[in-house]
């Protein structure tokens, strides 16, 4: 049976900066994944969004995993070359109701440590982008793009610098937790000793924690999947900045992000389905947009939403409940040593990924 130092499963931006930071550490990495290529789950299919920490409950791991995690990442880019842009954004009110939302969203970021955020006139907001409509809106000049892609290749690259390796096409059917070990075994009968395993498989993460023979499956969260459907503009971006309308239930609203070439996409909405893999947008879906973008920009020519590409969140919390915390799950809730699952991750995953693969790293380290 071959043997290895530290397993992560998963090759999305988290499981590879998780690899990363263990590497740098000094340990033997190998990352397994099960499809051909990197980042082809949530990793791939998100609005590629820098978060500045908004809208999270205070002291909960997304909160300051994220804003950690923000200024990591602005940093990393700057460092590496990776495309990004600080290009901001507006949180905009459409009606004199939702103005008081705007004080609450600022005054929970202030709480997160996100001090910059400006309240702004509908005048003021109209002067950064006039095509704009709104009664009054928050400026975070914090938010900003990033290349998840060229991210995820930066991260490859600094694993396979440190010593670490990947492996595609291999997925792991089963573990089991025995004699200071964890064996991963795969479909074809391959087995594997590890002193340590990460698992960072997105989606499939509580499926496959649950077929680790040894530890309890009462502390394996249920899972839940809410389907983001992505619609793009045809023609040429109005806004310089991301407009995001005030929160909904269950997300953040129909908002307009821009990629870093400035076609802009409207997205995600939110959809609870049975499947992971239920991927296909319905073009049906697109007739709501236009209600939800005209509250912002009244001047959307019918006909201009093309269906584009849909993302699942992969959440540990239903529709009817408040929205999770990151569960990043150790040997202290679990009882087995040199484990770690990370359960959850869903947005503020990508901005979050450095400080993730940080704190998984501390959390092993003192184990």
């Amino acid at each position: 049976m071959d043997e290895i130092d530290c397993a992560v499963i998963g090759a999305g931006v988290v499981g590879l900066a998780v690899a990363r930071a263990l590497a740098l550490a000094g340990r033997e990495v190998l990352v397994l994944e099960s499809e051909g290529a990197i980042g082809t789950g949530t990793s791939s299919r998100n609005s590629e969004v820098i978060h500045a920490g908004i809208y999270y409950p205070q002291g909960s791991l997304k909160a300051t995993l994220c804003v950690e995690g923000r200024d990591a990442l602005y940093g990393y880019a700057q460092a590496r070359g990776v495309p990004h842009s600080r290009c901001g954004k507006l949180i905009v009110a459409t009606s004199a109701e939702q103005v008081g939302q705007l004080d609450i969203i600022r005054a929970k970021a202030a709480a997160n440590g996100v001090d910059d955020l400006m309240l702004l006139t509908a005048q003021q907001a109209l002067a950064m982008e006039p095509q704009l409509h709104c009664v009054a809106a928050l400026h975070s000049p914090s938010t900003g793009i990033v290349d998840s892609h060229a991210l995820m290749l930066s991260l490859l690259g600094d694993l396979e610098n440190a010593g670490g390796m990947l492996a595609l096409k291999s997925p792991i059917e089963r573990a089991e937790c025995v004699d200071g070990a964890i064996v991963l075994r795969a479909a074809d009968g391959t087995a594997l000793r590890c002193r340590t395993v990460v698992n960072a498989a997105g989606l499939g993460a509580t499926a496959l924690a649950r077929r680790f023979e040894g530890m309890p499956t009462s502390v394996v969260p249920r899972e839940y999947f809410a389907k983001g459907s992505y619609f793009t503009l045809a023609g040429r971006a109005p806004f310089g900045r991301l407009i995001y309308p005030v929160p909904e239930p269950g997300g953040l609203g129909v908002h307009l992000t821009l990629d870093l070439g400035g076609q802009a996409k409207f997205g995600p909405d939110v959809q609870w389905v049975d499947a992971a893999d239920d991927l296909v947008v319905d073009p049906a879906r697109g007739e709501r947009f236009y209600d939800e973008v005209r509250r912002y920009w009244p001047a959307l020519p019918d006909g201009a939403l093309i269906p584009g590409y849909a993302g699942m969140r992969p959440k540990i919390s239903g529709p009817d409940a408040p929205a999770a915390d990151f569960m990043i799950s150790g040997p202290a809730v679990h009882g087995v040593p040199g484990l770690v699952h990370l359960f959850g991750i869903e947005s503020p995953g990508l901005t979050s990924c450095l400080a993730i693969g940080r704190h998984v790293a501390d959390l092993l380290a003192e184990a």
